[in-house]
């Protein structure tokens, strides 16, 4: 595999190699990779040899034996998004991380959040918790005509509000929108405003950085694009947060040293937003996909994966009985359409009997973007760089014989 700051693309040999490292891809076609992508055969190992040393000498023992290696998680991590390790945190889930960093702001009624009308289900369902807990006010920034946030009209309601936290999903679960996150990170900057960034969908997809990017906060999974285990997933916390002294509500004796009896000291890095206990297992395997990812090479990722979906997109469109719903000036590697006559169940039934793997939403993950396209569920395709153009195509064929 290529260094992951190499251009070279993705050549039909390495491909071969990459399927040939993939398992999976001899049982599925698998277009479900906004839910889980398949794991490599590396980064099974790496989770495989670490239970057994586990079973030979016990958790706590095979942890010390494996601190170098763990540590290597960090690394990896602050690699693929431009910091620093100690940057960095391990979470059991993008939505534990999320929440979690929702945890450590110190919200006051009248706090203003100030978000996107494609922000994922659980981050809104957050913001609506908080209101109900803290009385904070949540403020949508409006859509451009094309879909996705419109920046001009985000930054003038940052002037206006001057909200407690600015968030925005870089790319949503429920369509193959691409928000304009750097831009928006532009305008917190410039006005000192608090910036979360929920990447889940974009982490192993695209290159990220964080400087670039602007966010005080980021959060992502590793079971997505990164290809990594479930029950994975990272929070990076900006330097300025760390030094100003946030925390999460909850810190334990890992993120914080007891110092007294009456009085504690959080960790200077973002370990104090880390528990005590760790699946070491499932840390190993998440600092391998990472390292595999960026021995693809991101920008060689960042261009086939967007591109298969265009193909698949392309296909779809041209089947009748199918509406393809995404919407945006910049598109990725998630697919979503809805077929005429098909109930949503029984559809995603037959896709899967055609051993094709697939994913469903329904309204209540995407209140606003449903409700402006007024769909009730869509089916999510989403290759990724080891899916070939046949499978894209035979897929848009399997759509197409269906929906007649």
């Amino acid at each position: 595999m290529q260094d992951d700051s190499s251009t070279t693309d993705i050549t039909p040999e390495s491909l071969l190699a990459l399927r040939a490292e993939t398992p999976g891809c001899e049982k599925v076609v698998h277009l479900n990779n906004a839910g889980c992508g398949l794991l490599a055969t590396p980064v099974l190992t790496a989770m495989l040899d670490h239970l057994t040393l586990e079973a030979g000498i016990g958790g706590y023992e095979a942890a010390a034996a494996r601190a170098e290696q763990v540590r290597g998680f960090y690394g990896e991590i602050a690699a693929l998004i431009n910091c620093a390790p100690g940057n960095i945190a391990f979470a059991g889930s993008a939505t534990h991380a999320y929440a979690t960093a929702l945890s450590s702001i110190p919200f006051e009624p009248g706090d203003v959040i100030l978000t996107t009308r494609n922000d994922f289900v659980s981050n809104q369902i957050a913001f609506l918790s908080l209101r109900g807990r803290y009385g904070v006010r949540i403020v949508h920034a409006p859509d451009l005509p094309e879909g996705g946030a419109d920046v001009a009209a985000m930054a003038e309601l940052m002037r206006l509000h001057r909200p407690r936290l600015v968030a925005a999903t870089h790319i949503p679960t429920n369509s193959g929108l691409v928000q304009p996150v750097a831009e928006i990170g532009a305008h917190c900057r410039e006005l000192d405003l608090l910036y979360l960034v929920d990447a889940c969908q974009s982490a192993g997809q695209y290159p990220l950085d964080v400087v670039e990017i602007g966010c005080d906060l980021l959060t992502a999974t590793c079971r997505k694009f990164l290809r990594g285990p479930r029950g994975s997933g990272f929070l990076y916390v900006s330097d300025r947060v760390l030094a100003a002294g946030y925390e999460p509500l909850f810190i334990d004796m890992h993120g914080s040293r007891w110092v007294a009896g009456d009085r504690y000291e959080p960790a200077p890095t973002a370990a104090r937003f880390e528990e005590w206990e760790f699946p070491y297992a499932t840390v190993l395997g998440c600092a391998e996909a990472v390292r595999y990812a960026r021995g693809v090479g991101l920008d060689a990722i960042a261009r086939r994966t967007p591109a298969l979906a265009a193909r698949l997109r392309e296909g779809l469109e041209a089947v009748p009985g199918v509406r393809v719903l995404d919407r945006g000036a910049v598109l990725g590697a998630l697919v979503t359409f809805g077929v005429r006559g098909w109930r949503p169940g029984p559809f995603k039934a037959a896709m899967d009997a055609r051993g094709i793997n697939s994913a469903l939403s329904f309204r209540e993950f995407a209140q606003f973007d449903f409700g402006d396209k007024d769909v009730d569920w869509c089916l999510r395709l989403s290759p990724h760089y080891y899916n070939t153009e046949e499978e894209i195509d035979l897929v848009v064929d399997a759509v197409a014989e269906l929906a007649s």
